[in-house]
């Protein structure tokens, strides 16, 4: 059994030997996670490692620790994790680890070479850690249960784990205000919000609001620094894809190349394509917000309507919880 001093100084130590991976080890590491999901580049496994590097300074694990009534008994939770960019599920285990459970690992096929890794070197650094974590197969003997996956899956997790505490999180995906007066900087690091991860993360913006009469020409100069993404070619078979199904279905759209935009209320767009929608008033607006509250994880943008600046969704604070459900607080009030 490890202290809350011991897991903070052990997370710590993973955070320097992230940051200081020799490049050799490193492009082993991003060849082999390439072998198993080949959306998983050396530039995004990079800026998964980034990501979770920021979660792990002292500074910023032991302020917010303090937030929280760490629990009473340790308990068994089981993780079941989503494989769509790379350490998505890190988080979940950082904060069932650090307020002394025991995880049970379900891994998604798509992202299991790069957690096991992580796994391996906190291992490494805090032998303490033996028991606290298991990789399974089958989720058996637990206590609680944290669950991502799509709409679909989220009934399959509703039916096993409903009588168990849990988080159940299911599809979400990310918007972006614009109101026209946007800078060519704001525009670019949208782009960042957009293309981050090839846009498969929930946290990657799928939807513009835009004002009546909005022209995208500024909008597509910005996000030239990103038509390498068409060079991919797992996304460049998206586009194709998509491009061909509107024009053979006359569906009006915007094209710059290698990504499209096209008008209609749905949220969620696919790959290589952004929806837009227009608002009339910030009244209109906020209806339109409302509306899909339950769908959205954040809010891209500099008006008062929005959570997250241009640039940022990517990059969340340690408490800035999906589906705005404090993990910790879970974690930490089950019986």
């Amino acid at each position: 059994m490890t202290t809350i001093e011991e897991r903070i100084s052990a997370f710590s130590r993973l955070r320097n030997y992230l940051l200081h991976l020799p490049d050799e080890e490193f492009q082993t590491i991003a060849v082999n996670t390439r072998q198993e999901n080949p959306w998983f580049t050396e530039d995004n496994v990079r800026l998964a490692f980034r990501g979770i590097t920021a979660f792990l300074e002292e500074t910023v694990l032991i302020p917010w620790m303090k937030t929280y009534s760490l629990p009473p008994q340790s308990k068994r939770i089981a993780i079941v994790m989503a494989g769509n960019i790379p350490l998505v599920g890190f988080h979940d285990l950082l904060c069932v680890l650090i307020s002394g459970h025991t995880a049970l690992l379900k891994t998604s096929s798509k992202d299991s070479a790069l957690i096991k890794l992580v796994v391996n070197k906190l291992l490494q650094l805090e032998p303490k850690f033996q028991d606290s974590i298991h990789f399974v197969e089958r989720l058996a003997d637990f206590d609680a249960v944290i669950a991502t996956g799509s709409d679909n899956s989220s009934r399959y997790f509703d039916y096993y784990f409903g009588k168990y505490p849990n988080i159940i999180r299911k599809n979400r995906t990310s918007i972006a205000i614009l109101d026209g007066h946007e800078s060519d900087s704001d525009l670019k690091n949208l782009g960042i919000d957009v293309f981050t991860y090839f846009g498969l993360g929930c946290r990657n913006v799928s939807k513009l609001f835009v004002p009546e009469g909005y022209v995208f020409n500024n909008l597509f100069e910005s996000w030239t620094d990103y038509h390498d993404i068409i060079h991919h070619h797992k996304y460049c078979n998206n586009y194709d894809y998509q491009k061909s199904i509107m024009l053979v279905n006359s569906t009006p759209f915007l094209d710059n190349g290698f990504v499209m935009l096209h008008e209609t209320d749905r949220l969620v767009s696919p790959i290589s394509v952004v929806y837009f929608e227009t608002y009339k008033s910030q009244e209109s607006l906020t209806e339109k917000l409302k509306a899909a509250q339950d769908k959205v994880q954040c809010i891209v943008g500099r008006t008062a309507m929005a959570s997250v600046p241009f640039g940022s969704a990517q990059f969340p604070r340690i408490d800035d919880y999906a589906d705005q459900i404090d993990t910790m607080k879970f974690l930490s009030t089950i019986n």
